[in-house]
């Protein structure tokens, strides 16, 4: 058998200019039903733990579910969807504790903020800290 030739052309990726932003068929909204809401992440704590600031006005220390913690980077500032934990006992001075079950992209989040969907309590410049 022939062995195989090796190409001499260099590698390069997409010419510049080629770019095409993603489309949007369908952004993922929270569940209201389940208790989902819109969130942003304020601190990273390490060990797949965040802070969270949620629309109701409350800081939450989020907990990355665990079939996205490997495949989805989620970073300071990101618009994210919370589910807080229902069977939690509440104790005075110490924050509630919810899982994060989604990440939005950029595209996703101008797409959210175009339609009004997000509320106002959560721009990047009411966050209180």
């Amino acid at each position: 058998m022939p062995k195989k030739k090796k190409s001499n052309r260099k590698k390069r990726g997409r010419s510049p200019g080629s770019f095409q932003a993603p489309e949007i068929t369908r952004v993922r909204l929270p569940y209201r039903k389940n208790g989902e809401m819109f969130a942003r992440v304020v601190d990273i704590y390490g060990q797949e733990r965040m802070g969270v600031f949620c629309e109701d006005g409350k800081h939450r220390v989020g907990r990355i579910r665990g079939k996205i913690k490997k495949r989805v980077w989620i970073r300071k500032g990101d618009l994210i969807i919370v589910n807080p934990w229902e069977f939690e006992t509440v104790i005075k001075g110490k924050k509630e504790k919810c899982e994060i079950s989604w990440r939005y992209l950029k595209h996703e989040v101008s797409w959210i903020i175009r339609n009004n969907k997000l509320p106002e309590i959560l721009n990047l410049n009411n966050i209180p800290v």
